[in-house]
């Protein structure tokens, strides 16, 4: 199993909305809307490295009103 962050910026007052579509998307644990340089932080899980970028890609960089995503996976050093 792979797990992700993956930090969203959105378009002006659509943070919300974009957090509540993404947690709709089969894969994702969480998505909130925080302050700073990120409008949204997803946890996503995944099978595999592969399976996780279609998530991505297909889906979450799919939602309406999101501009940039930066998917930072989870290692364990």
């Amino acid at each position: 199993m792979v797990n992700a962050y993956i930090l969203v910026q959105t378009e002006v007052g659509k943070a919300t909305s974009v957090a509540r579509s993404i947690s709709e998307i089969p894969g994702v644990v969480l998505a909130e809307d925080v302050t700073g340089p990120y409008d949204v932080i997803v946890r996503a899980e995944a099978e595999s490295v592969d399976d996780l970028g279609r998530m991505v890609v297909a889906q979450v960089q799919q939602v309406e009103g999101i501009t940039r995503t930066l998917t930072c996976p989870v290692v364990h050093l």
